[in-house]
């Protein structure tokens, strides 16, 4: 849509693009090579690992989905329900959970370090008395915070070369136009085709910005804070159990807790739940 509304409507205004066409592979060299080398120049490499791996999220989404809230709950439930029989029967899955059967039955979440070390060290901590609801609620919220911080870093990546991009046109533009004054003894139809490539740049470098990086990094950006939801639901289910309520109301209150496009309705979430108990039996 970006693309054929602004080519388009350039195109309809009577605009030609062969002009466009022709500065182009020199201007992205130039705006698009200094915005990279900037790039690795703010950066240290794991952002720039990050950075690249998030973008995946522009066009996938949030990692997490309806069903990864489902199996997110069923798993608290049934780690819940094995602590509140015996304390001592939970030691196994939180202290190794890759060879878990209960963990191993949810394999994304297992996947992902986070929620793994988030869940055992909270329940880990819950088996040494350090169970004062509050206390636990507030460590479980800083580390959640710190998180959260460490994963914008690349969306802050992509915001600040977004930022960066105009003034890299502006540079492209200033070049073209010191190219243009070497040759100003040139027809006016050719002077006129070299200021209209070196402006080019310009309007590059903002289209770049506005129009591609600085949406991306938006994007970016809200797909980390959507994902912090799953952690968050974590925490109230386990702030939840350490208040002494039952497994099917700490559950209860994680579905309500959860992200109102992604909640799980009533009904689904208590057959998920039936079943986890059928074959727990």
């Amino acid at each position: 849509m970006i693309f054929v509304m602004v080519f388009g409507g350039y195109v309809f205004a009577g605009g030609k693009l062969a002009i466009i066409f022709e500065a182009l592979p020199a201007e992205m060299i130039v705006i698009g090579g200094a915005a990279v080398g900037a790039f690795i120049i703010g950066n240290d490499t794991a952002t720039i690992k990050h950075t690249l791996k998030d973008l995946g999220k522009v066009f996938k989404g949030p990692k997490w989905k309806q069903q990864d809230y489902q199996d997110l709950m069923c798993l608290l439930f049934t780690l819940i329900r094995i602590g509140r029989k015996n304390p001592a029967d939970i030691e196994p899955h939180i202290e190794n959970p890759t060879e878990s059967a209960v963990f191993s039955a949810y394999p994304r979440i297992l996947a992902d370090k986070e929620a793994v070390e988030l869940i055992c060290d909270t329940l880990r901590s819950a088996s040494m008395n350090y169970d004062d609801p509050h206390q636990v609620e507030e460590v479980l919220e800083k580390r959640i915070e710190a998180h959260l911080e460490h994963a914008l870093h690349s969306s802050h990546a992509l915001s600040a070369m977004a930022d960066g991009l105009p003034a890299l046109g502006i540079v492209a533009a200033v070049l073209g136009v010191i190219k243009t004054m070497a040759s100003i003894d040139k027809p006016p139809e050719v002077l006129g085709a070299m200021i209209g490539g070196a402006l080019v740049g310009t309007f590059l470098g903002v289209f770049l910005a506005y129009g591609l990086v600085g949406p991306f990094a938006a994007k970016v950006e809200s797909a980390i804070q959507e994902e912090q939801n799953f952690y968050r639901l974590i925490r109230e289910v386990l702030v939840a159990s350490l208040y002494s309520h039952s497994p099917n109301i700490c559950i209860e209150v994680g579905r309500q807790n959860s992200p109102g496009h992604l909640r799980p309705s009533f009904d689904t979430l208590e057959q998920a739940l039936k079943e986890v108990r059928q074959n727990a039996a």
